[in-house]
Parts: C-alpha cells; structure tokens; sequence
C-alpha cells in the first residue's frame, strides 16, 4: 500500500549508494532512511536498495539489497539501470558521495542515471566549493540527469546556484535524519562504559586526519588541571579507504600524542565501529560531544547531527554544517588548531552547568524536526511532486543500446602478461613468443609506457596489486635519469649497465609524459613526490629540443600534471611555448594535399595532433584546438581502409607527401596513439563521433584489420607485435602489450 502526500501515490523507491554492514557513514544514513521511508509507506519492503561494492565478494547484505554493482565494473553500472527498468520503482534516491561510485570523480554513475527510464532524485552529501574540472563536470551532469537534488545544509542551495549554475526551482533542502532520542541525564549511560563518575567527552566517527582529534588531546592538560574528572572518548574505527591506503598512522600518531602528555588516565580510544543502538547509548552517556574538524568545507556531518538531535552540549570548529546547525545559540565554536579556546570552553561548558543545560535544550528542540520520521515523510513529499511534475513532463531517454553493447564488447584489462614481462629491475623490451627475452635488456620508453599503464589501472580499480608495480617502473625512470646531464637515458642492458649517456629527445618526452601521468594517478603522497620531482628536473633542457614527437609526447605530459597542480608557473610556460612551436610547424609546413608538419609520416603519428588537441584544450585556445581536429581526421582518413576498418601506415617505408603508403609492417603504437587522440578530441568537443572513431582504433587489435587477425591475446594478456605480409607476429613485447593496455584503459576511462 502507498502513500498519498499531495495528489501522487508513491509505492516503491529504490535507493543507490553504500548499505550496512559496509562500514562508512553513507550506509548508516541509506539504512536509516530506508527503514523511515518504510515505516512512512506502511506495508514494510517498499524501499529496495542497489548498493555499491568496494571489495570482492561484496558485503552479507539484509535481503532490502536486491542488486550489487561492483564500483569499478563499469558493466555492473549498466546491468544495474536494466535492472531497475524493469523492476519499475516509481521513484530512484541515488545516494551521492564522489569517492563511492568508480570512474574519475565517480563519473561511471553517469552511466546508470542516464540509462534509466525513471525518475531519478540525487542526495548529494558533497558539495565541493573549488571542485575540480572532473568533479564540476561529474555533478553538472548528475544534476542534468536529476530530476531534483536534496542537500542537508542551506549553504548546499547556495553553493549549487552560484558554483556549478543549477537553478534553485530543481534543489531541496533536507535536514540529516536522527534517532528520536530522549532528553535524559548523561550519567544514567555512564556505567555501561566504566565512565561513572567522569566528565565525559565524545568524538566519533570513521577515523582520519582531517577529524582533529588532536585539538582536543592537545587542549585537555589545561582542562584535566582544573577537572581531573575529565575523560575523552574517541569512538571509531580508521577510514577503511585511509587503513587500505596509509595504515593506521594516525591512530598511532595520537596515541603518541596521549603518552607524550601523559593524559592516559584521561584519553581512551574505543577502536571499533558500533550498531546504531550503542552508538546512542555513547552520545547519551556523553556530557560534551566536539567535532574539532580541521577544513571548512564539510557540509555535511551526520555526527554533529546525532550530538544535536540527542540535546548534547556540542563544542565545534565552524566547519560549512556546525555554523549552520550550531547557530543562534545551540552550541560553541572555536577557532581552527586553537588550542586555548578549545580549553576554555570545555573549562566553560563544566563550570556553568545553567548555561550548559540551556544550550542543551534548544539543540534538543531544534533537533526535533530531524527525526528521520521528519525527515522520511519530507522525502516522500518531494518525490509526490517529481512524479506530479514528471506526468506533465516526460523525461527524455538520455542512453541507449549501444552504450551498452560498446561497453559490453571491451574486454577486461588482463595484466599478467604484463607482470610477466617485468622483473626487479623493470619491463623487459621483447620476447621470444610469449617468453621475456633477456637478450634485449630494458629501455626507458617501454617502461615510461608500463608506468602509465600501472597509474591508469590503478586510477580506474584502485588496485593496491598496482602499487609494487609503480614503484618498479618509477624507480627506472629515477636511475634513467642522469642529472649531470638533465637528460635521460633509453636502453639498459640486461645485467642493468646504461648502454648510452643520454636517449633520444623523444624518449625523454615520453617519460615526461609517465611522470605527469603518475602525478596525477598517484596511489600515495611519496610516490606522487618522487614523481613531481623527477618530471621538474627532467624540464630544463625541453626549450632546446628539436623533435616534433617530443615536443608532443613533452605537452601531453605537461598538461596532465597541470591537472593536479595547475598553479605551477614554468610548467604552464613550457606548455605554451612547446604547443605554439608545434602549432606553428604545422602551419608552416601544410599545403592542400599535405596537411602535415613533416614530409613524411613515420611512428607514433597521432601523438602531435593528440597533443594539439590536449593543449588547446587546456589553455583554452580553440585555434589550436580546430587544428587538432583537423590533423586528427585527416590522418584517420589515411589510415582508413575502403571497408571502413583501420589500416596503419606501416614501418617498411612509412608514408611520404606523393601519397605512396607502406601496408606493413603495422604496429600496435600507431592504434593506440590515435586511440589516445580520438578520446581526447572527444574531451575537447563532447563530438561522440570520436568515440565512435576511438572505438575502431582500438578494434584493430582485435581483428578488424587489414589481415582480419586478432593480436591482443585473450589467454595471456599480451599483444602480438605487429602485422606483417604473412601474418601477425607472434612475439608478445613490452610496446605492443602496453600499447595495447594504454588504448583499452583509455576507452574505458572515458565511456
């Protein structure tokens, strides 16, 4: 049975985002919300849940789940709208966080929202103020595909109108929700956690850096010295993303903190992640909860909402959700890493019990319209409008088939012929078959090329399994690089003896253009550092280059590690001077049959229109963009067979201005830079057509050739090295199998 709430019966709504038992706040929040809206709806089971995986397996979920979607499996995204298409929920609450859905910025939820054939409604519980170019584009898109979007905070309204430009006619405000507690006096709890007799203090929550636990510790020798009574609770496991990623450092670090200040009799860590029941029964037995949280820009914090809804005395940093929910009286606020005024009003709130039980009270009445009965029934108010609206409106079909069946028809990203290829020092260069071939030792490009494909792997799976890998193949480019001469070097033999003192100019663009990939994938802060300083020593000798190829392979790389640090002066020069030097060579170069900047055509052809086209885009300059865009068709057009399949310029004579084109040998290089090029001119022009153009380059290594033979090898996970005049070339190197992975990861990364 439904429920009416204007003129519109709501019957079922399924909800997206993480559920319980996965351990992170957004589960809480959809469970609770999941359990409201039932009760609100009668009958139990209307709300379903499509939860998110972060691990394999999933989590032993209540039957309320009904799908699972593995959140770097970009299918699952589009198994998932199938399903719900034909489940027919009158209503989809898609619970909104960056970090949970996979993709850049969480861009593979795109996917699912716009092959929907429902009416979606978004609760963002993020809201960035200075969002990346990434995350502006992911949000504007989400809301576009949104019927409406809910925020749990009145800046929320504000931010979405005045940054990403969404009118307020399609943004709700919804308070968090909040257990319908009692107004009772701490000291009834305290016995259940051997606090009897204490001042209790009390911060939960996911433990990680940016919490500020450390404010209070640091405050409380100047507190104890007064109150010795006083006692500090910090409930909460580590961040299970921080755990997977730095360890427990910070833990460590104030536990630390506590010995060094000698307050063990006034600090305890309750490291565990409590159900919804003990959790109260904490709050309740607390006499002052803090949020010392150390960055403004939190909008959301359902712990504050938890301390509010339950009447606690709340001390806070004024962090975007404590200024609103603490306002006109129903807490205190100290300044960010102040340590004094922390001390102070914990001193103030112990000493002036009046006062103390003031404030109390008005955030218990205030917190009366968060219960999640309030906030349950506002939701399905909201959704009675959409589906008002949406009866006077129709909304338009944003996918379609062949999305699905483009995604459907990649394969999964092998690695181990990749990781069978690569020893201690780094990437071998051939193979004899499928066998590494030690003959051939090492060089710089292949191993450039393998670290981008770690990065990119690791950016799209979050795979730790890529960590050792990176390393690897960083810590070559850190010996390539020789620092007396600012120059790297290529080719190493086997028993790791350098075989030149300096590589080619192209060589060292292409680590350049690893090393600006690695900055910007980083799985950590160490890796990123040693990358950055690497690619700034490898710039100085770059205005003197000569070779177009490096030039391009250079600016590919300057302006991915402009994605991450966009501010930096020399690199933003560098980019400008390298892109007009090769803008300009095309323009002095072409003719009307000969749209190119050399007289021939040779290797990795598609890297200097790739490069046009990426830094055009970057500084804005559509001239160089539009010649990108050119260059770019013109050279498919060439290498375009009349059955419309790809047909590379081969190595044995390359193709020259009289038009004369060698058939073969064709290599793995020459598809995937054009891949590259295709994906990108997308990202300039949003034009799909280039990801129709990506998508036959990358085919050619599955066969749609001119030999109509496959070399990507579905058994190992390698590349065979080229097409020749009688067939493919059996042997599985380094080039053709990262060629291979850099154009599949890069498909993948966009669709």
């Amino acid at each position: 049975m439904g429920t009416f709430i204007g003129k519109t019966r709501v019957r079922s709504i399924a909800m997206i985002g993480t559920y319980v038992p996965r351990k992170c706040g957004l589960a809480t929040f959809a469970e609770d919300l999941c359990l409201a809206m039932d009760d609100e709806l009668g009958n139990g089971n209307q709300v379903f849940v499509v939860a998110m995986d972060d691990i394999d397996g999933g989590y032993p979920y209540h039957p309320k789940v009904r799908f699972q979607i593995r959140d770097s499996s970009l299918s699952d995204y589009l198994r998932a709208a199938e399903f719900l298409n034909v489940k027919q929920p009158d209503i989809v609450l898609v619970q909104h966080e960056y970090g949970i859905f996979g993709g850049k910025s969480g861009a593979h939820i795109l996917h699912l929202v716009k092959n929907l054939h429902l009416p979606v409604v978004t609760t963002l519980h993020t809201v960035l103020s200075e969002p990346s170019e990434q995350q502006r584009a992911v949000l504007t898109e989400l809301a576009a595909y949104s019927e409406h979007l809910v925020v749990m905070n009145q800046r929320g309204v504000r931010m979405l109108q005045d940054i990403y430009g969404i009118p307020g006619s399609k943004i709700s405000y919804i308070p968090h929700g909040i257990p319908d507690f009692a107004f009772v006096d701490p000291n009834f709890y305290k016995d259940a956690f051997d606090v009897e007799g204490r001042k209790v203090i009390l911060s939960f929550g996911l433990m990680h850096p940016g919490k500020g636990f450390e404010l209070v510790i640091k405050a409380l020798p100047e507190v104890a010295a007064v109150h010795p009574e006083v006692f500090y609770i910090i409930l909460g496991t580590t961040h299970p993303h921080v755990l997977k990623h730095t360890g427990d450092a910070y833990r460590h670090s104030l536990h630390q903190l506590v010995e060094r200040l000698g307050l063990e009799n006034h600090v305890r860590f309750d490291n565990k992640y409590v159900d919804r029941d003990e959790l109260c029964q904490y709050i309740m037995a607390a006499d002052i909860f803090v949020t010392p949280y150390k960055s403004a820009s939190q909008i959301t914090s359902g712990t504050l909402s938890y301390a509010l809804g339950a009447g606690k005395a709340i001390i806070s940093t004024p962090y975007w959700h404590a200024e609103e929910l603490l306002d006109k009286g129903r807490g205190r606020f100290v300044p960010f890493d102040d340590i004094g005024a922390m001390a102070r009003e914990i001193n103030s709130l112990i000493e002036n019990e009046g006062e103390t039980n003031a404030m109390r009270k008005r955030a218990y009445q205030f917190g009366r319209k968060m219960t999640w009965k309030e906030v349950a029934h506002s939701y399905l108010e909201l959704f009675s409008l959409v589906l008002e609206r949406r009866m006077c409106k129709p909304k338009p079909s944003y996918g379609g088939v062949s999305t699905t069946r483009m995604v459907d028809k990649l394969p999964t990203p092998n690695l181990d012929h990749l990781q069978a290829l690569t020893d201690d020092t780094g990437i071998l260069q051939h193979c004899a078959y499928t066998i590494p071939n030690r003959d051939h030792g090492y060089c710089l490009d292949d191993n450039a090329r393998a670290l981008i494909v770690a990065c990119m792997y690791y950016s799209l799976y979050h795979s730790r399994e890529m960590v050792p890998l990176i390393r690897k193949y960083l810590a070559f480019l850190l010996h390539a690089f020789n620092p007396e001469t600012r120059r790297f070097r290529n080719f190493m033999s086997y028993d790791r003896h350098w075989l030149e003192t300096v590589g080619s100019e192209d060589s060292h663009g292409r680590a350049l253009w690893g090393l600006g990939v690695t900055v910007r994938s980083a799985p950590s802060d160490s890796i990123r550092a040693i990358a950055t300083r690497i690619f700034n020593e490898g710039l100085s000798v770059l205005d003197g280059f000569s070779s177009p190829r490096a030039w391009a392979l250079a600016i590919v790389g300057l302006c991915t590690y402009l994605e991450v640090y966009s501010g930096d002066a020399e690199v933003r020069r560098l980019t400008r001077t390298l892109s007009e030097r090769l803008h300009r060579r095309f323009r002095e170069n072409v003719s009307l049959d000969w749209p190119w900047c050399e007289d021939i055509l040779t290797y990795d052809n598609a890297k200097l229109p790739h490069a046009l086209l990426i830094a055009g885009r970057v500084q804005g300059n559509d001239e160089m963009l539009a010649a990108g865009l050119s260059v770019l068709q013109w050279l498919l057009a060439q290498q375009t067979a009349p059955e419309g399949h790809l047909s590379l310029i081969g190595n044995m004579g390359w193709m020259n201005r009289d038009g004369l084109k060698a058939k073969f040998d064709q290599q793995p290089l020459e598809a995937m830079a054009l891949t590259d090029a295709c994906v990108e001119a997308f990202r300039g022009t949003g034009d799909f057509k280039w990801i129709e153009h990506a998508k036959r380059c990358l085919n050619w290594f599955l066969g749609h050739n001119d030999l109509n033979m496959p070399l990507y090898d579905f058994t190992t996970g390698g590349c065979c090295d080229g097409l020749t005049p009688q067939g493919v070339n059996a042997n599985q190197g380094a080039e053709s199998t990262v060629s291979w992975l850099i154009a599949l990861l890069t498909l993948l990364d966009i669709v």
